[in-house]
């Protein structure tokens, strides 16, 4: 049952585009206690359909930009053959401080984005009520 919850929320987060991978190792490591190595193989594995749906929605809607598409992709694969070899040879403990630091990293990311956005939309605010008093 646990399996199944993890399963709809990964897949609910891949289809918004936000990495359901990463929530999907986070929850398979912390709450099913499954090895790390063994949760990073089972996201790659439930990567394929979710991505194959991802992509059918998104390309209906004209939303892929084919020629960034390709290269992305191309260098995707030389990138995770280069990950899984080097995640294999790793020791499970050194493994989770490099995901955990990577969450962290994607925190501080997101959190800088919000701020900057925030910033934004709130200059852009001011500015149109000082352009309206003007009027």
């Amino acid at each position: 049952m646990k399996e199944m919850l993890i399963g709809l929320i990964s897949g609910a987060v891949s289809g918004t585009g936000m990495g359901g991978g990463t929530v999907l190792i986070l929850l398979l490591s912390t709450i099913v206690n499954v090895d790390q190595h063994i949760a990073q193989a089972t996201n790659l594995i439930f990567f394929i359909p979710t991505s194959i749906s991802a992509i059918i929605t998104n390309w209906k809607q004209k939303l892929v930009n084919k020629n960034i598409a390709i290269i992305i992709s191309i260098s995707g694969v030389i990138g995770a053959i280069i990950g899984a070899i080097a995640s294999n040879k790793m020791e499970v403990n050194y493994l989770k401080k490099f995901f955990g630091i990577f969450l962290a990293i994607i925190a501080i990311f997101e959190i800088y984005s919000y701020f900057k956005q925030y910033i934004i939309k709130s200059k852009r605010e001011n500015n149109n009520i000082k352009i309206n008093n003007k009027k």
